[in-house]
């Protein structure tokens, strides 16, 4: 579970929240957002419902500037191996902005490799968007390096931005994805819960391995009852076969 999904009861019971979806079946989450607590704190909590953060996701601001290796720290006390920019700031969009990007995650992912971590991008739709006739999201795969950069492919935002089918992604990419959000659409486009909407999943899992894919993460951005919905997204990610 990517903890976004779950930030309205986080905000009002962090602990609890964690025990609640440990109890439907998760094993691992991804943080986004702390809530007022500490990385300590939160690892306590983890290790309380045995549960493990596999990352978290950093702003760009702090990945390429100065707190850079607090935010590597905080990751290790987390327990997590990958450190995740979750998004861009707009001023970069445009394939020279994200030359700039690439090679700023070229020098945040070597920070991250000599730390033992691994830097990650998560993608929204824009990044898929051509411009200029240049794929922004090519850039960033094609002028990163593989040792020291990888990718958490946000399944929904793919499919929203046009992108090339995520299967095909992991054959031409291989190894670049070692985390997914796995996110549904419902037919008007919405956010939907894991396996009510239109994505084919079973397709898109199907290549995951030569992706590299190691944590699928369910997310959901606006849940009209996030435990309803995880419990939903993990009944039918447990039973789907591919």
């Amino acid at each position: 579970m990517h903890l976004y999904t779950m930030r309205t009861p986080l905000a009002a019971d962090f602990a609890g929240t964690l025990e609640q979806l440990a109890e439907i079946g998760y094993a691992t989450v991804g943080v986004s957002g702390r809530h007022g607590n500490s990385p300590a704190a939160i690892r306590q909590m983890l290790d309380r419902t045995r549960l493990k953060a596999v990352l978290e996701h950093v702003g760009y601001d702090v990945v390429t500037g100065s707190g850079l290796p607090q935010a590597l720290e905080d990751v290790h006390t987390l327990g997590g191996q990958w450190i995740v920019v979750p998004s861009l700031p707009g001023s970069l969009h445009s394939p020279d902005g994200y030359r700039e990007v690439a090679r700023q995650f070229n020098r945040a992912g070597l920070a991250a490799r000599e730390s033992g971590l691994k830097l990650l991008y998560h993608n929204h739709g824009s990044d898929h968007e051509v411009v200029d006739g240049v794929s922004l999201y090519d850039i960033l795969l094609n002028e990163t390096d593989p040792e020291l950069v990888g990718f958490e492919l946000d399944l929904y935002w793919a499919a929203d931005g046009g992108s090339a089918d995520p299967g095909e992604l992991f054959v031409r990419h291989r190894r670049r994805f070692p985390a997914l959000h796995v996110k549904d659409m419902a037919p008007n486009g919405d956010f939907a819960d894991v396996g009510s909407g239109i994505l084919d999943f079973p397709a898109m899992f199907d290549t995951a391995r030569q992706g590299g894919v190691r944590q699928w993460l369910v997310e959901h951005d606006a849940p009209a009852d996030p435990f309803a919905s995880a419990r939903a997204s993990y009944r039918y990610l447990s039973r789907l076969r591919y």
